[in-house]
């Protein structure tokens, strides 16, 4: 099945070019082709989302961030899990904050979910309110991913977790991978191997960082210790 990467469709036999129009719609959707582009991650990303997401342990009261939410579905199946917490989704994309406020109304309407408009460089939130961060294919987009990371890491509790998971990495042996190594560098994404992925969370000030695989799926998760 071919794989969206950048400006590529990475799966065919000749990876096809795509137009910088696209590819600005992947990283910030807006507009139509934005909610059109917002509606398949939420039905691409869910199978990668539940495999990343059963890499730790979310109690049922946990307050939980997502970080790029999208359209929202990874923020409901956050909302699932921790039914007597509550759970907030930040996206820098207004179209994604209304479709995912749209998805999630009903949590919304009783206070369970809260979704808002805001930049991962400056995320509006005080420091250390979070038990769980995820973040879900959008840490490649990120300007400046290694401060980014910390400023993620500020928003996490002493004890708490961060959870990074994307459906592709650099150096898996899948041909979807080889192919995104080649030809994902004009899209201007961060493609990261495991080793990069385990970097980027020990100097962000995360401990016990784990790296899952499964063919081209990574999942990144460290604690906060203190």
């Amino acid at each position: 099945m071919p794989i969206v990467i950048g400006k590529f469709v990475i799966g065919n036999p000749s990876p096809v070019p795509r137009t910088r129009i696209t590819d600005s719609q992947c990283k910030r959707p807006r507009g139509f082709l934005g909610r059109f582009v917002l509606w398949n991650m939420n039905a691409r990303h869910s199978r990668v989302t539940d495999w990343g997401l059963s890499h730790v342990t979310l109690r049922s009261s946990d307050v939980v961030l997502d970080v790029g939410c999208g359209g929202g579905r990874t923020v409901a199946k956050l909302a699932a899990i921790a039914p007597q917490g509550k759970v907030y989704g930040v996206d820098y994309s207004a179209e994604s904050v209304a479709m995912a406020r749209k998805v999630n109304r009903r949590a919304i309407e009783t206070g369970r979910v809260e979704i808002r408009e805001g930049p991962v460089s400056q995320l509006p939130f005080s420091d250390g309110m979070f038990d769980v961060v995820t973040a879900v294919e959008t840490h490649f987009w990120w300007p400046d991913l290694p401060n980014d990371m910390r400023e993620v890491f500020r928003v996490v509790k002493p004890g708490g977790t961060v959870v990074v998971i994307a459906e592709i990495y650099k150096g898996a042996d899948t041909a979807a991978s080889k192919l995104a190594e080649k030809y994902i560098s004009p899209s201007g994404m961060k493609f990261l191997s495991a080793d990069e992925h385990r970097e980027l969370l020990h100097h962000a000030g995360f401990a016990d960082v784990e790296i899952f695989t499964q063919k081209s799926w990574i999942c990144a998760t460290g604690k906060k210790t203190g």
